[in-house]
């Protein structure tokens, strides 16, 4: 077998029926990267005219020392079970490698390392791929270990729900009972969903903005995500969604609730007088009571409505989600929503729309990507879980990060200078 650059077509043949493709591993992940100063290889070991296995391979030189670091963005399309095929790949890797001046190689494979449920627990007989580790130890692969936290390039803990096979009633049934009454309520409220154009990309940064400011972390610029839209949207890799809520919606919905209500319990004191309706003393003025209740609730609601309305005006947006869509997954990258409206929890309807596009277009499943594997109460990102959790599904844990080390002096030599500017970074700050 013979390792070489192979082109774009040939590799998106092979990769497109691999286990782990994900927009990782495209032509227009590598395209997008290049505007990043990322050189993309497309890289194939052949038999004969076979590909046996393949990768994206981006690459960045250091400056000063002109070298360069690689990496192979969720790892590489190949069998990491079959150890021979493995060790042939990463040898030729090497040489090439060390002919384009690179320091490391990184992959992060996207193999799932021990099947786990919902609540994070390892499943008994379930997926095991501790061998996938050993193989690429034992090649020569420096393994990162089993980090907890969202330190690593691409999160190494994931959240997601099985979709094939699903209709959208089998999914929802798997929702915990809060989950399904949120979508309910929001969906009486007149809150909806819409894919945006390219010119309302800052109308998404702005609510990126907001979101990073409150949970304290750093967003990208404008241009990171024209970038991506320029590069991934017309392949249909790229789908931003924005949630709006309707006032106008909400308040006549608001109106009929009310209306209907106040006519029951008309009907319950008329059906009670007349001797028509059977019931107990205490059971009809409990009934009595929970609608005189539910009419004052909604009057005050209405009264909430018009004061949004003259704030906000008829509609309002409430947050995004930006979606990557390849291979066998839809998976929620990026979002956020906007403080100021946030007791409408757009988040929910946003990633049931995710959750219904991968229903309907047939995708194996819906990926809310990052959570941490610390799953105690006091762990601060505890909440992110619970509400990813609350959709159903399960935790996946991935197999980790690899450094496949070319040139050893230069590599400790990366690191004592990686560690040193971050530190010098962190004293500046």
């Amino acid at each position: 077998m013979k390792l070489e650059i192979i082109s774009e077509k040939e590799f998106k043949a092979y990769a497109d029926k691999s286990p782990q493709i994900t927009f990782h591993q495209t032509k227009q992940w590598g395209e997008l990267k290049k505007k990043n100063h990322w050189i993309p290889y497309y890289i194939g070991l052949k038999e004969k005219n076979t590909i046996k296995a393949a990768s994206l391979v981006l690459a960045k030189e250091l400056p000063i020392i002109k070298k360069k670091m690689m990496y192979a963005p969720r790892g590489f399309l190949i069998d990491y079970h079959d150890k021979a095929l493995l060790n042939d790949f990463s040898t030729q890797l090497k040489e090439w490698a060390k002919k384009e001046n690179a320091i490391f190689i990184k992959i992060d494979p996207y193999v799932e390392y021990k099947e786990r449920d919902n609540n994070g627990n390892i499943v008994e007989d379930g997926i095991n791929n501790e061998d996938c580790i050993k193989n690429l130890k034992e090649t020569g692969y420096k393994h990162f270990g089993f980090n907890l936290m969202q330190d690593t390039l691409q999160p190494r803990w994931m959240h997601v729900i099985e979709t094939k096979d699903k209709t959208l009633d089998d999914v929802m049934n798997e929702m915990e009972s809060k989950t399904r009454q949120i979508l309910r309520k929001n969906e009486r409220c007149g809150v909806k969903t819409r894919p945006i154009k390219k010119e309302e990309l800052k109308t998404f940064k702005e609510i990126m903005k907001h979101t990073s400011n409150r949970r304290e972390f750093v967003d990208r610029p404008l241009s990171y995500y024209e970038n991506m839209w320029d590069t991934l949207y017309e392949s249909g890799i790229l789908k931003i969604l924005v949630a709006e809520i309707n006032f106008d919606e909400y308040e006549e919905n608001t109106k009929k609730e009310l209306q209907k209500t106040e006519e029951d319990l008309k009907e319950r004191k008329h059906k009670y007088e007349k001797n028509l309706l059977k019931m107990n003393e205490k059971k009809y003025n409990q009934s009595n009571q929970q609608d005189e209740d539910t009419i004052k609730r909604l009057e005050k609601q209405l009264e909430k409505i018009k004061n949004l309305k003259k704030e906000h005006g008829k509609k309002a947006l409430l947050g995004g989600i930006l979606f990557l869509i390849y291979g066998n997954e839809v998976l929620s990258l990026y979002g956020g929503s906007l403080e100021n409206l946030m007791q409408f929890q757009s988040a929910y309807t946003l990633h049931f729309e995710g959750i219904k596009y991968a229903v309907e277009h047939g995708y194996s499943r819906y990926n809310f990507y990052g959570i941490t594997g610390d799953f105690r109460e006091e762990n601060p990102l505890y909440g992110l879980y619970l509400f990813k959790k609350s959709f159903g599904g399960h935790v996946v844990e991935l197999i980790g990060e690899f450094d496949f080390i070319i040139s050893k002096f230069w590599y400790h030599t990366y690191h004592i200078a990686f560690t040193c500017y971050h530190k010098l970074k962190n004293l500046k700050k």
